[in-house]
């Protein structure tokens, strides 16, 4: 079903491994599949390269635009793992619905990602922490610049190799005055001008010395929602806590990985709406144990600080923190090392 054009020049040898910034550096092969006539064509995988496109093209009016963030890992018998590749392909269809693209077919998308995969499997390195990050996507490339969907979309999925995307301590500034979505809006969807609205008050946050923003509702910036490009928990005493999704908030596949292995591990829970009220104070009374953003990129990142209102405040440094215990859980699931009690791993064929 997948037509593959190998590269005759891989790009491999001139590649440092062990000094990669993230998504800098892309694999020798990508897959597209372009949707025309009212369905999707054939996919193809080619090298990797430049795309043309007509100056009207309406993703560049419009923003029609969704992508995704996966990972692949290769364990020490050289088998390759993703990690619930299916609540990615059903996160990029509800995304693409949200924003009146074609769904992509289920078959397509797997066979051409275990090609691609395959094709270029000497860019997943070994060692825990080694990961190939996958970047599925799809634009809207029809001519015109009328307000209206198109009819003509390119769905593409490129690679990059990756190491920890975070490095350091990372400190977040409670938003006051800036929202990441609204009732009814994207904010569920990975929408490309989600991303690129949050940039202008990360800036801001970052010239005031955090590195990360935590976004609160639009209504009255009274709860926290998401903690930059992640979702956010915090333990308080010694149970987890984190906002439900909704139409604001991203369903999290870190997220729903975490609350599943928390239940495993007899760590309590509540999901439920978290007012930035509530933290301040628990921080204040040394209640607020943790801090730590979950995600595909980070899997987990743990959070040493926090701002609001001018005040700053520090975490306690932890031993038995649940930030590394469920990024170690995590990892060793994801690199084959651990037991797969929930059927979370995929065998790349």
């Amino acid at each position: 079903m997948v037509d593959i054009q190998k590269t005759s020049n891989s790009k491999i040898d001139k590649v440092n491994f062990d000094d990669l910034v993230f998504g800098q550096v892309f694999t020798d092969h990508m897959m597209e599949c372009d949707y025309r006539d009212g369905k999707w064509q054939k996919p193809v995988i080619k090298p990797y390269g430049p795309l043309s496109l007509d100056p009207s093209a309406k993703v560049l009016h419009y923003g029609q635009a969704v992508f995704e963030g996966m990972k692949a890992y290769k364990d020490k018998d050289e088998n390759i793992w993703l990690f619930r590749p299916d609540e990615n392909f059903k996160r990029i269809n509800r995304s693409s619905k949200r924003l009146a693209i074609p769904e992509f077919p289920e078959d397509y998308f797997f066979e051409s990602l275990n090609a691609l995969l395959k094709l270029d499997s000497e860019w997943i390195q070994k060692g825990f922490g080694n990961s190939l990050y996958i970047r599925p996507f799809v634009i809207a490339t029809e001519k015109g610049v009328s307000a209206s969907p198109a009819k003509e979309y390119k769905f593409m999925i490129i690679c990059s190799p990756a190491q920890a995307y975070y490095s350091g301590e990372v400190r977040v500034k409670f938003s006051e005055d800036y929202s990441r979505a609204a009732d009814g809006g994207v904010g569920f969807a990975k929408a490309a001008g989600n991303y690129g609205a949050q940039f202008f008050p990360t800036n801001i946050a970052k010239e005031e010395g955090f590195q990360q923003i935590v976004w609160t509702d639009a209504n009255a910036h009274e709860f926290l929602e998401e903690a930059g490009t992640m979702n956010i928990f915090f333990r308080i005493g010694d149970k987890l806590v984190t906002a439900p999704i909704s139409d604001r908030i991203l369903d999290g596949v870190t997220r729903k990985s975490v609350l599943q292995l928390a239940d495993e591990y007899n760590i309590e829970t509540e999901v439920r709406r978290v007012t930035v009220k509530e933290i301040v104070e628990a921080a204040k009374k040394g209640e607020l144990k943790e801090m730590f953003g979950s995600g595909t990129a980070t899997v987990i990142n743990p959070i040493s600080g926090f701002g609001y209102k001018g005040e700053k405040y520090e975490l306690p440094k932890l031993e038995d923190s649940y930030a590394r215990f469920f990024k170690d859980k995590l990892m060793k699931i994801q690199y084959n090392e651990a037991e797969d009690k929930f059927g979370w791993r995929y065998k790349v064929k």
